[in-house]
């Protein structure tokens, strides 16, 4: 058979097989169901020869794009020098250096007086490291977090995160402006988070003691795309000094430039007492920290450990990308670029009433999808007549998000879903990405909205993919167009 023929064959059996053998938990493969082979800064090349330009980056992981030169001369340094790989908590030059890297990154006066705690690989290690942190220094248990936060998947994890149950956390409101939680959003709806949040806390009746620690993401992620205001922040800030319990966030997904800063709290210019770095600090590989004030250093040895905690590839990796987005200033550039592609998708709500709401911060950008079947004009109807204010947004479109996830994937274009319905489009391409490359991205997103506004209101109401698969050429050489024009991404 001619290889032509072959790859799509091969294609559909490791697909077959991946079926076959794996968990029913598996996510990411139910909706991409690609089989990557190659991959270069944007550009993902598929076993069936299609070739898709990268807008989830392993949800944020990979701050410079799939093999970056500058990350694959690390970790080949590594190798060739015939280090160990794996070495506990024990001291090595790799680890130095990264540790010196980090440390040279962090927000003005927190980097002089912090500890760092190396934790198992994956984020959601680095939170529940935290929390105990936090308890362990306070002497108490409970903690307060935040309504659609997201912060991992273990245990400890879950429990600070927004769709917990039977838990020790108090939930407070996150807020947003486009789903205000008072119905006013904008800085009066972050005052009134604000004031319930120091309500609940200063009232002695109100069944929440002092807590041991406050949880926060700058930016939500998997909660929606949405940036906590600056103002909001500091007030955060304040209420935590205040009371004398340490302010923790969550810089997993927005650390390392993605936000326009190079950790997403300098837009508030707040100096927190606990940060948990985890995703693109690894350069592509797993990597989990927790930087804390030097006086909570209260653990007892093998307090929190964990066999790999120790990743020298990983240290290596993660040390060239923190230098690379430092010396090349690419916060600033996602913060120039971010702005220019959101002000374009904004013209997506203008043009299609199924846009609710475009929105984030440097290039962690999200598209959330509404039903207009059932207008602002009608919710506020039914809102009157229930007795309430009336007024806000359309309801949450799930299956028109789906629709948009598929019609983008047929275009080459790989996009991830969030929010609390499942409802936002989420794009979090690469620091690297061109002017050239962000044009192409934002076709196709367009071009796929479109598509999904233009179908039959069943067809968008049960996010039902119409139309035939792209052939595997016509993804190829769209994707060559904009690789060629954005080669300076990948070096």
């Amino acid at each position: 058979m001619r290889e032509a023929e072959v790859a799509p064959l091969a294609h559909e059996g490791i697909l077959r097989r991946q079926s076959a053998r794996e968990s029913a938990a598996r996510t990411y493969a139910r909706a991409l169901p690609i089989v990557p082979v190659r991959a270069r800064g944007l550009t993902i090349e598929g076993a069936d020869g299609a070739r898709y330009l990268d807008c989830l980056s392993g949800a944020g992981t990979l701050a410079l794009g799939h093999n970056h030169p500058v990350v694959l001369e690390a970790i080949r340094k590594v190798l060739d020098s015939g280090a160990p790989l794996h070495v506990l908590d024990l001291a090595t030059p790799v680890k130095d250096a990264f540790t010196t890297e980090l440390f040279r990154t962090l927000p003005p006066g927190f980097a002089d007086h912090a500890r760092v705690q190396f934790c198992g690989p994956a984020g959601t290690d680095a939170v529940e490291a935290a929390l105990k942190l936090a308890r362990a220094a306070t002497g108490r248990t409970g903690i307060v977090a935040f309504s659609g936060a997201h912060h991992g998947m273990t245990a400890g994890a879950l429990e600070v995160s927004g769709g917990a149950s039977d838990v020790r956390v108090v939930r407070l409101p996150y807020p947003q402006d486009y789903r205000c939680p008072f119905g006013v959003g904008g800085k009066r709806g972050a005052e009134l988070a604000a004031r319930w949040t120091e309500s609940l806390l200063d009232d002695p009746k109100s069944g929440v003691p002092t807590p041991a620690g406050m949880i926060v993401e700058p930016v939500q992620g998997e909660g929606g795309v949405i940036p906590a205001r600056d103002d909001w922040m500091r007030r955060m800030r304040d209420i935590t000094s205040a009371r004398s319990f340490p302010l923790i966030v969550d810089e997993i997904q927005t650390g390392v430039g993605r936000t326009g800063a190079f950790w997403a709290v300098e837009h508030s210019g707040i100096t927190p007492d606990v940060m948990v770095l985890s995703k693109a600090i690894g350069g592509s590989l797993p990597l989990a920290v927790v930087v804390y004030r030097d006086d909570l250093d209260v653990w007892e040895p093998g307090a929190h450990a964990d066999a790999f905690r120790g990743n020298q590839l990983a240290m290596a990796a993660g040390a060239a990308t923190l230098a690379y987005v430092r010396e090349n200033r690419l916060a600033e550039r996602a913060a120039r670029l971010g702005a220019r592609m959101l002000a374009q998708l904004r013209g997506l709500a203008a043009d299609f009433p199924c846009v609710g709401d475009v929105r984030g911060r440097g290039l962690m950008i999200g598209v959330e999808l509404v039903d207009p079947v059932e207008s602002p004009e009608s919710a506020a109807e039914a809102a009157e007549a229930a007795g309430g204010t009336g007024g806000g947004p359309c309801p949450a479109a799930p299956g028109l998000a789906v629709a948009v996830q598929r019609e983008c994937l047929r275009r080459g274009l790989i996009v991830e879903l969030g929010g609390r319905h499942s409802s936002v489009v989420r794009l979090l391409p690469p620091l690297t990405i061109t002017d050239e490359q962000a044009n192409a991205v934002l076709d196709r997103l367009s071009d796929a909205v479109a598509s999904v506004a233009a179908a039959p209101i069943g067809l968008r109401a049960q996010g039902v993919e119409r139309g035939t698969r792209a052939r595997p050429g016509e993804s190829v050489r769209r994707a060559e167009r904009a690789e060629r024009v954005g080669k300076a991404g990948a070096r």
